[in-house]
Parts: structure tokens; sequence; C-alpha cells
């Protein structure tokens, strides 16, 4: 009797391990049906720009470059010493504020004139970030600095704003130099760039920067390495988007970048290459830094090209100050 009671405490005691075995088995069981069910991640699609989904980027040219668009020209001659796919109209991100500085210092207002950011000025197309809160109060002049330096949005949205007769009447200033340009290709929808509606064509970006260079205070401004601005009880510094311009190497006059999804990146400049002066036009590269590295490929083949070699320097067209523009 007793050896029965032993073998009785005894099967309990060895089913006690087995029983907590079998719960925890049950809880692994458990524990993987409950990872297996959890949602899996939706990966958005790759959004392409207007140049791809359009199948530039299958263009080949000597060079590899990797902007579909591309467009090289002798600011003073207008000789075309390389182009690649130049009539192609897509959007050109913040190239558009070339065009809005331009109107700025055509309109003539004061630069010193105080101008507040507002609501009305934060990017409701993009949804991107300003280091401009609404309330911050700068000139004029230094509005244009940090759009033409900085790619500032709400800074150009506000230039806009302030323009005599407001956003509408500034937009329709925008098109009409355009159209005084012969820039049959450009439409322009707003100043700052966000909407792929703003458009144009490598040929017609060369004629803007032959006119913003035409301004000095465009040349400044744009070529700016930084500026420290005070907001109240704070100092904020504000980097110039395009790294050539800190580069010795480089010997530039006017710039801009740009970049929005549907644009790739951008970059328009005048720089001083192989003895002439020059104006190149890179659209829709595909790499953060590939505008760059076009430029300095453009840069290689100009200095060891024979069909280009360095032509006798003739002077620029007179540059005229911003006052003594109609």
């Amino acid at each position: 009797m007793v050896l029965g009671v032993l073998m009785l405490v005894s099967g309990a005691v060895d089913a006690a391990p087995h029983a907590a075995k079998g719960k925890a088995h049950a809880g692994k069981v458990r524990k993987v049906a409950n990872r297996a069910v959890r949602p899996v991640p939706v990966t958005e699609p790759l959004r392409l720009s207007f140049g791809q989904a359009g199948g530039l980027h299958a263009t080949r040219d000597p060079l590899d470059l990797k902007s579909s668009v591309a467009l090289v020209v002798d600011q003073d001659t207008s000789e075309v010493l390389f182009s690649k796919n130049s009539q192609a109209v897509l959007p050109i991100a913040s190239l558009t504020k070339l065009m809005t500085a331009i109107v700025v210092v055509e309109s003539r207002a004061p630069m010193d004139e105080m101008l507040q950011v507002t609501e009305e000025d934060i990017d409701t197309e993009k949804g991107s970030r300003s280091r401009l809160v609404v309330g911050t109060e700068l000139s004029r002049g230094e509005l244009l600095h940090l759009a033409l330096m900085s790619s500032e949005n709400r800074a150009a949205h506000a230039l806009g704003r302030h323009y005599p007769g407001g956003l509408p009447a500034f937009v329709a200033a925008m098109n009409r130099k355009a159209s005084t340009l012969g820039m049959s290709s450009t439409r322009y929808v707003e100043p700052t760039g966000l909407s792929s509606d703003n458009q144009s064509s490598a040929s017609d970006l060369a004629r803007l920067v032959k006119t913003a260079y035409n301004f000095p205070l465009l040349r400044q401004l744009s070529t700016s390495p930084e500026l420290e601005v005070a907001l109240g009880h704070r100092t904020l510094q504000f980097h110039n988007t395009n790294k050539l311009v800190t580069n010795p190497t480089w010997e530039i006059g006017l710039q801009k970048t740009g970049y929005i999804v549907e644009a790739g990146r951008c970059l328009v400049m005048q720089a001083r290459l192989s003895g002439r002066h020059l104006i190149m036009v890179f659209l829709d590269s595909a790499g953060k830094y590939s505008r760059l590295g076009d430029a300095e490929r453009v840069r290689r083949w100009l200095e060891s090209s024979d069909a280009v070699r360095p032509v006798q320097h003739v002077p620029s067209p007179p540059v005229r100050s911003p006052a003594s523009v109609s």
C-alpha cells in the first residue's frame, strides 16, 4: 500500500515538469502564431521623376552624365558646347527662385523693408520644413538672400506674397518676364518651385541664367557661402546649397540648385572655365551629389578636349545695377 502511494506520488512529481514543459511549448506556439499574423509593412512604390518616367535617362552621352538633361553654352558667343535633351520640358524645382529673384529686383521695392513670414507661407504642396517660423520678420534683402543661397521656400513665398497685387500678380509677372526673354517652353504657377507645374527646358534656363547674371546683387547673393540671421534672441546660420561655391578650383559667378522628386536634382551655374564664361544647366540628376559630379565631368572634358580650346577673353555685356533695370 505504501509502495502504491509512493508510486502515485512519484508519478505526480514526474508529471509536473512535463506539464510545465507542455505549457511553455503551448506558449511558444501561441507566440509564433501571434508573430505570424502580424501585418507586413506596405512599402510605398518608388516615385519616378518626370525624366525617368519619360525615358530620358536612357539617353547616352560621351561624358556619361547622370543628369538626363544638360546644356553648356558660351555666355559671350552663345555657342553650344554640349547638349543633351536640351529641349525637354521638365519640372525645375527651386531653379524657379532665379525668376522669383529677378521679379523682386525689377519691382524696385526697398530691400530694407521688413516683411513677416505668415501661415500663408507654409508649404502645403510638399510639407517641407523651414527654419523661418511663423512670425519671423526679416528684410526683403535678407529673404532674397535666403531664397537664393539656401533655397528657403518660405522666404521665396513671402517675397511673392508681398508683391504689389499679391501672389497672383507676382506669378503673372514671372510668366510675363519669361515671355519677354523668349522662354517659350516655360511656365510658372508659384514662386518657390515646390509645384511640379513650374516647368522649363535647359535652353530656356540658359536664357534665364544669362539674364540673372546681369544683376550684381543676384550674383553676390547666390554665390554667398553662408549667412547669419538674427531671429529674436537666436542667431541662425544658413549655408549655400551648392558646395562648389566654396571650392577654390571653381570660379562661379551665379548659381542655383533645385530638388523635388518630380524634377530630380537640378543645377544651373555661370562659371569661368578654360578661359570662357560658360552657362551650365543640369536637370533631372538621379543621385544626391551627381549634379555636382556632372559639373566636374564637364569641366574635365573642357580642360582636356582639343575641340574646345580656351579662347581670347571677350568682355561680358555691360552690367546694369538693379536700380537701372526697367
